[in-house]
């Protein structure tokens, strides 16, 4: 997960990105492991010795950042369902089955049943194979764990059970841990959704139907709380801020940015904005931010809305993702990507390039600085086009290397739906209109990239990350049960 300052690269030195401290989050995950009672007393330390292995995935998932609530190991019909009360109260964001040895399905599914949460079984054999010259009964049943994962397997999906199974060698084993430490992301991920609280201030950008959405949907899809706001709430908070907040707020912008076209005067409101939104973001105990808001002739509104985007561009550098246009499904997207450690940046499809075979992306407003391939522009703006007023804008291109797009959905039958595809960040010139712009390019080139992406339905803005998270992402919705649809 991202730490509370965040390096960033400027021509081959590195300047740092130190804002206000991030909050963490950590998944919960319930560990239980099983076994067969009646094998004891036949098999003198094999239990000893199953549980010692399950203490060792035990201590190794709570390497991952995860906290883990352990049921111990499940021998009896009797001990899974006390071990399912257990989990059931311990308000779990997965629960992970670490098959030590042959046990009966009816002895397991009462284990899961009662939390609802997805399951993951892991079928990790201690030895890579068997010494078939030399091993006995009992050494085979300390390593016989994928005996019975069809049989749980079968018993779940006859339950209605949302469960993998992740198989390999219980040490030493890269890929089976992977897929493990995936799956301990998505958990914090969901978990960090699920408890997050978001403003939604002023309104969305008129006429835009991609982005329209139901609250009470997008509540019960992801748990979100959606807390709305008005303007006057922002104006109360920017009139609050004392003179050692925004001038604070100076000083951070003077280390951060290089400035271009801007005025003292567009730079002093700016600062008072974006003291005033920290205000905000305390007074509602807000994880994330969507807004818009028009104003008309000058009006103290349409002031307050010129002068949000240095504000908040270091909200979402510190992880309070703020998304512009009142799109509250990108927000979401936008945080799933921070909380993956992978930025999340506000952007949407600018043009092709058919020459050099990339896709020009951006978005005006804030950008995520933590992932500014070298030192971002503060540009002052005469204009926001589309917008009314003007004001300081922040302008950057995604430091190169693998990145990852997200966008959330919605479905003609309601349902949100999660969008990516895995690039390259290029290096090169970008457009020089204060606004984030990056060169990315796709596996499958522009032309087939964009007419695969419009045919899934998208909503037009999206959240870029760096990195390859797409594995990650798919864990996310197979525990959340938001359906998925990877591009590229």
């Amino acid at each position: 997960m991202p730490t509370t300052s965040q390096s960033l690269e400027e021509t081959g030195r590195e300047f740092t990105l130190a804002e206000l401290p991030r909050k963490t989050y950590r998944g919960r995950a319930g560990v239980f492991g099983i076994g067969l009672q009646a094998y004891w007393p036949q098999f003198p330390g094999l239990k000893e010795r199953l549980e010692q292995y399950q203490k060792e995935v035990e201590q190794r998932i709570a390497a991952l950042g995860i906290d883990v609530v352990s049921a111990g190991l499940v021998d009896t019909a009797p001990a899974a369902v006390a071990a399912g009360q257990q989990f059931a109260g311990a308000d779990l964001d997965l629960i992970v089955c670490y098959v030590g040895t042959y046990a009966t399905s009816s002895q397991v599914l009462p284990v899961v049943q009662r939390s609802k949460a997805p399951v993951l079984i892991l079928n990790l054999q201690p030895a890579e194979a068997l010494d078939y010259e030399t091993c006995d009964t009992g050494e085979w049943l300390a390593n016989c764990s994928t005996c019975c994962v069809p049989e749980i397997s079968n018993a779940f999906a006859r339950a209605r059970v949302r469960f993998r199974v992740v198989s390999g060698a219980l040490r030493e084993d890269p890929a089976a841990w992977g897929e493990i430490e995936a799956w301990c992301s998505a958990a914090t991920v969901a978990r960090a959704l699920r408890s997050s609280r978001i403003g939604f201030l002023g309104h969305t950008y008129p006429g835009m139907l991609d982005m329209y959405s139901d609250f009470t949907m997008v509540s019960a899809q992801t748990g979100a709380h959606i807390e709305v706001l008005e303007m006057c709430d922002l104006d109360a908070c920017v009139r609050a801020a004392a003179e050692a907040e925004w001038r604070a707020k100076l000083k951070a912008a003077e280390e951060i940015f290089t400035f271009e076209d801007v005025t003292a005067e567009s730079l002093e409101w700016a600062a008072r904005v974006a003291a005033g939104l920290d205000r905000l973001v305390e007074k509602f105990d807000l994880d994330g931010l969507t807004y818009y808001y028009r104003g008309l002739d000058g009006n103290p509104y349409e002031r307050l809305g010129a002068g949000l985007i240095l504000g908040n561009s270091l909200l979402t550098a510190r992880g309070v993702p703020a998304s512009g246009e009142g799109d509250l499904k990108n927000c979401l997207a936008m945080m799933i990507l921070d909380r993956l450690g992978a930025g999340g940046s506000f952007t949407e499809f600018y043009a092709m390039d058919l020459k050099e075979h990339f896709v020009l992306m951006g978005h005006d407003g804030p950008g995520h600085l933590a992932i500014s391939g070298k030192k971002p522009v503060l540009r002052g703006l005469s204009l926001y086009h589309g917008k009314r007023g003007d004001g300081v804008s922040v302008e950057f291109s995604v430091k190169t290397g693998p990145v990852t797009l997200l966008a959330v959905t919605q479905t003609a039958e309601g349902s949100l739906k999660l969008l990516t595809a895995e690039g390259e960040s290029l290096p090169g010139q970008i457009l020089r209109i204060g606004n984030t712009n990056s060169r990315l390019r796709f596996p499958l080139g522009p032309r087939e990239f964009v007419n695969r992406w419009c045919e899934e339905g998208p909503t037009h803005h999206c959240a870029l990350g760096v990195g390859h998270t797409g594995k990650v992402i798919q864990r996310f919705g197979d525990l959340t049960g938001l359906p998925l649809v990877k591009v590229c």
